[in-house]
């Protein structure tokens, strides 16, 4: 298999190619309540200047940019948890645990998968779920089981809840404020959602982690975990006890990720503010455990090397959304998929709908970005096809949430991989086919709402 340069690279050049094939675009833009929306019916084609062999090299450099912010999460969040595994911290907080839960591995991931997904389902981003990665890991490890098991329990926990998205103040709120029903109206109904997706994923890691125990090192999708076994020096304590000092890291760290919940919750504070606060929460453990200045900056700048690789995939990846955006095809693909809707029957078209906006999002994982261009869109075609105003959100919604757990253009996921240091090949064989029962399901909520007339309860 290609590496993932290779794969994202390909992709460049088939976006700069579409930019030659695709004509220019544009909708009209409004703003409304602090909100930029699009004008239904406004779409326009434009003249725009051809992409030059510059721009797609230099769209390489521009996407780094772009993705600045989450490379150097990726970046600090690998060096402060290699710092707190310097100390045994991790490990020595893991063996509570597994003897709590006498070792039950099911347990321990419905207790993982369903903290995320509570936390994804009430508005908490996923990007949450970099900092928890490698105690996953290291989970995994300890229960012999494939490192992918300990980025699953995370990563889509936290996907099956966003999935819902029950009270998701950010991208619920945007998208129903746009579709113009109630402020988390239809809550019965996400709470189905939430309760299908989040069940039927712990089932397919609980199978997997079954299947995949004690055969780690001999399975198909064995990789490296960032976390190596307990890297004991003169910082570090007796391991596996877990003695007074430990405990003060421990709580240090959740004392972090509760100011972090707090502060994205009351003051809107997203990455910049998570990396602070990680970096503040470094410099608390050095000095907890005497950690000296250079030894800190040894152990800091080794876990942020390790990462590295990853780190840079989203900056790569970016590239791509900057390639489109140059060429101003966007636009013009959302115009051309709402003018095809019009000869279908209406579960069948908001079906289709669905289906655009799962490979849209492939495009613009943002969901607060995506409701912005599409929702206006999807409106009136709901208004058409004379379904329900909710419907049409949850079109949306189901579309914006599934393929975050595939696409290389996801900088959550790409940041979890690497700092899990699960090569996205390995994690795509893993991960594929619970993206199709994902899909099928999102295919049948969106039937069922577009039937049931799907309203404001």
């Amino acid at each position: 298999m290609p590496d993932v340069y290779v794969i994202l690279f390909g992709f460049l050049l088939l976006a700069f190619m579409l930019s030659y094939i695709i004509p220019s675009g544009t909708f009209e833009r409004v703003e409304k309540g602090g909100i930029t929306q699009v004008v239904p019916d406004s779409f326009q084609y434009i003249t725009s200047d051809p992409l030059s062999i510059m721009d797609l090299f230099s769209a390489v450099q521009r996407g780094l940019v772009n993705a600045s912010g989450i490379i150097f999460i990726i970046l600090i969040a690998g060096g402060v948890i290699r710092v707190i595994e310097h100390t045994g911290a991790i490990d020595a907080a893991i063996h509570p645990l597994l003897r709590k839960s006498r070792g039950n591995q099911n347990m321990l991931i419905v207790t993982f998968c369903t903290i995320f997904a509570v936390i994804c389902s009430i508005g908490i981003a996923p990007n949450l779920a970099v900092a928890f990665v490698p105690i996953g890991i290291l989970l995994a490890e300890k229960l012999r089981l494939d490192p992918v098991i300990g980025v699953a329990m995370v990563l889509l926990g936290a996907y099956s809840g966003f999935a819902g998205g029950v009270f998701d103040p950010v991208v619920t709120v945007l998208g129903q404020m746009i579709a113009g029903v109630p402020i988390f109206s239809g809550v019965l109904f996400r709470m189905l959602i939430f309760a299908v997706f989040v069940s039927i994923t712990i089932t397919y890691i609980i199978v997997y982690a079954k299947k995949a125990k004690y055969q780690s090192s001999r399975s198909s999708l064995e990789s490296e975990s960032m976390i190596e076994p307990h890297a004991s020096g003169e910082n570090a304590i007796e391991p596996h006890t877990f003695t007074p000092i430990y405990q003060i890291i421990i709580l240090l760290f959740f004392g972090a990720i509760a100011l972090f919940l707090y502060g994205s919750l009351q003051h809107g504070w997203s990455i910049n503010e998570l990396s602070a606060i990680f970096l503040m929460l470094g410099i608390c453990i050095a000095l907890v455990t005497r950690i000296s200045p250079n030894q800190f900056v040894k152990v800091f700048m080794d876990g942020a090397g390790r990462v590295m690789y990853g780190a840079l995939i989203v900056g790569v990846a970016g590239a791509v959304i900057v390639i489109l955006q140059d060429a101003q095809v966007v636009d013009t693909i959302v115009h051309a998929v709402s003018s095809a809707l019009n000869d279908f029957t209406p579960v069948l078209s908001m079906v289709l709908l669905y289906g655009f906006n799962l490979l849209f999002n492939g495009i613009i994982s943002s969901g607060a970005g995506q409701a912005a261009i599409v929702m206006p869109i999807m409106v009136p075609i709901g208004d058409m096809l004379d379904v329900t105003r909710q419907s049409v959100f949850i079109t949306f919604k189901l579309g914006d949430a599934v393929t975050n757990i595939i696409t290389p253009l996801s900088g959550t996921l790409m940041a979890c991989l690497a700092i899990g240091k699960v090569s996205y090949v390995k994690w795509v064989k893993f991960a594929f086919p619970l993206l199709l029962i994902w899909i099928l399901l999102g295919a049948v909520f969106v039937a069922a709402a577009v039937l049931i007339n799907y309203g404001p309860v």
